[in-house]
């Protein structure tokens, strides 16, 4: 079969397009044949090589050589212990470490999966999983919105963002926006109340403004995010750098006890139920995977620069003939 890989962290000139052994599966696991396979942040981190998290699978070159996490497909065989799918099931979900999409056929477990509905297509379905249910998993279960509250997302135009603003305003949010020069039109286009371009405002100086913020990109300090809650209010950060990671760990507590604000990390658990429970949103209309760009399988590495240089509007989908 084709795939990309690498061997060696870096630029997308460092994937390669090449003939590789077909997986077979396990008997717990299943093989699908790739339909489609969305581009997530955690793809240009693991191409990279940083934050140094991004290296857990392998300190000096990557283990696993084929990136890609979020996969839409029908399935050609099931392990004899698999319980869930069966061979010509059309479904969709995230790999379990993050790598083997960018390829024609992956094998998983297939735990956190689910069916792909009739009316879904393969790219929409692709885009859903790792960021739909990062958007959910903060807007719905840690951030709690309820209707009039205020609430901010930084990194809004991306995958997850794009997610995560469409499900604060269903719950009846003031939505603010946080993203490039570039994206301010998109963000208010999936229905953010106030925009903010991060390269001329620093939203953590706006004291005491909101109720919550779910934050796809942390970079500064804990103490400065405080500064940008009310009192009670919830900081959630998915993304960012390892040095403001620790920040959250030894100061959070303190920051809880001193302030009552809450400053962490979104620790994301995949699970089938949230991942139908935002696909049928999806179905049903009430919000919609945004896709940007679609590319085909050769085409990944210019897939992963558009989306690592900042481009990227809602989801980048590759799509496998």
């Amino acid at each position: 079969m084709k795939a990309i890989i690498y061997t060696e962290y870096g630029s997308p000139d460092v994937l390669q397009i090449k003939e590789v052994a077909k997986p077979t599966p396990t008997d717990d696991e299943v093989l699908i044949k790739v339909h489609a396979v969305s581009v997530n942040r955690s793809d240009w981190e693991g191409l990279i090589g940083k934050p140094l998290y991004a290296r857990m699978g392998g300190l000096r070159k990557p283990s696993n050589k084929i990136l890609g996490s979020d996969v839409a497909g029908r399935v050609e065989m099931a392990g004899k212990n698999n319980r869930e799918f069966q061979p010509g099931d059309e479904v969709f979900g995230e790999m379990g470490d993050y790598h083997g999409g960018f390829a024609e056929y992956v094998c998983t477990r297939a735990r956190a999966w689910a069916q792909k509905p009739t009316r879904l297509p393969f790219a929409e379905a692709a885009a859903i999983p790792q960021a739909g249910v990062i958007a959910l998993q903060g807007i719905r279960d840690k951030g709690q919105i309820q209707p009039g509250q205020k609430v901010l997302i930084n990194g809004a135009a991306g995958g997850a963002g794009s997610f995560a603003i469409q499900l604060a305003k269903l719950f009846g949010a003031e939505v603010t926006g946080v993203d490039n020069t570039g994206k301010l039109d998109f963000m208010r286009s999936l229905g953010a109340d106030h925009v903010i371009d991060y390269t001329r405002e620093d939203f953590t100086k706006n004291r005491g403004q909101y109720d919550f913020i779910l934050d796809l990109i942390a970079y500064r300090s804990a103490f400065a995010y405080a500064r940008a809650l009310k009192s009670n209010g919830s900081y959630y950060a998915v993304g960012g750098s390892v040095a403001t990671f620790l920040q959250f760990f030894l100061f959070g507590p303190w920051i809880r006890r001193t302030s009552g604000k809450n400053v962490r990390l979104l620790a994301v658990q995949r699970n089938r139920k949230d991942l139908e429970y935002i696909t049928e949103l999806c179905v049903a209309g009430e919000i919609a995977p945004v896709i940007d760009r679609r590319y085909s399988l050769s085409e990944v590495p210019e897939a992963l620069r558009y989306l690592g240089e900042g481009h990227a509007k809602g989801k980048v989908v590759i799509t496998v003939e």
